[in-house]
């Protein structure tokens, strides 16, 4: 008998593992979130800022590293100056920095 009411308590106390049984779990999302998905969300939501001020004679550099001054501004599209008579059209999320007045006359 003894042996029989032990092995009820011990199958009670194995299917109810209760709040330290998440635990981990909840202290993984939680490292998740801090380490990966809030700096992501705050660099996304910085970028969109940034491309929404975009204006015309800013001075940016794009993902792939271009260079140049705006000189329209479309809905979609920014109209770079790369040279003086040289333009190229390209797309407003790839613009990735907004430089200082006067860097590309310096760096030229």
């Amino acid at each position: 008998m003894i042996s029989l009411a032990y092995a009820e308590e011990a199958a009670a106390a194995a299917q109810q593992p209760g709040f330290m049984g998440f635990l981990p779990l909840i202290l993984f999302v939680a490292v998740v979130w801090f380490l990966m998905l809030r700096p992501q969300m705050k660099r996304a939501k910085e970028h969109k800022q940034l491309v929404g001020s975009l204006q015309k004679g800013d001075e940016v550099v794009t993902q792939g590293g271009i260079a140049g001054r705006i000189t329209k501004v479309g809905e979609a599209y920014v109209s770079l100056e790369l040279t003086p008579g040289t333009e190229t059209l390209v797309q407003r999320e790839s613009v990735v920095l907004v430089l200082p007045k006067g860097t590309l006359k310096a760096a030229l």
